[in-house]
């Protein structure tokens, strides 16, 4: 059987503050959280003084194209998203059976859901509301 971590609620697919830094933890990433405004928070694996080629808000619209390029292309590379997390890493799974309902996002109710392994799945979503549905589950129409 394989594990698969889905949003059981409206809202949409997030992981809370304690969670990525659980996963980073597990994953053996050293991470740098950074809060802005006290709304937003992002969790780098790179500490700031090595952040050289990321723009500032600031720094933006003055910016070449080639440089707002490299400056998406670190951030990417080295900021933890949820979203980018496979959904049967074994390390998710670890972290939402570990915390709980405290793994959830704001937004979020995560739960595991088990399928048969080699089974093709796909996670239907609904204004953040996730289903993992598998091919036994949808009536086929033949041509």
């Amino acid at each position: 059987m394989t594990k698969i971590v889905y949003n059981r609620c409206y809202g949409g697919f997030g992981l809370s503050d304690k969670a990525v830094i659980r996963y980073a933890e597990l994953k053996g990433l050293k991470v740098y959280v950074e809060r802005e405004n006290g709304l937003s928070v992002t969790f780098w694996t790179l500490p700031p003084e090595e952040r050289t080629d990321i723009l500032l808000t600031e720094d933006w619209y003055s910016a070449t194209n080639e440089q707002r390029m490299r400056s998406n292309e670190m951030y990417d590379r080295y900021t933890i998203q949820a979203r980018d997390i496979s959904r049967t890493d074994p390390i998710l799974i670890q972290v939402v059976e570990e915390l709980g309902e405290h793994a959830s996002g704001d937004f979020a109710k995560l739960a595991i859901t088990e399928v048969e392994t080699g089974v093709r799945y796909r996670i239907d979503e609904y204004d953040g509301f996730e289903s993992v549905m598998t091919v036994e589950d949808y009536d086929w129409s033949v041509a």
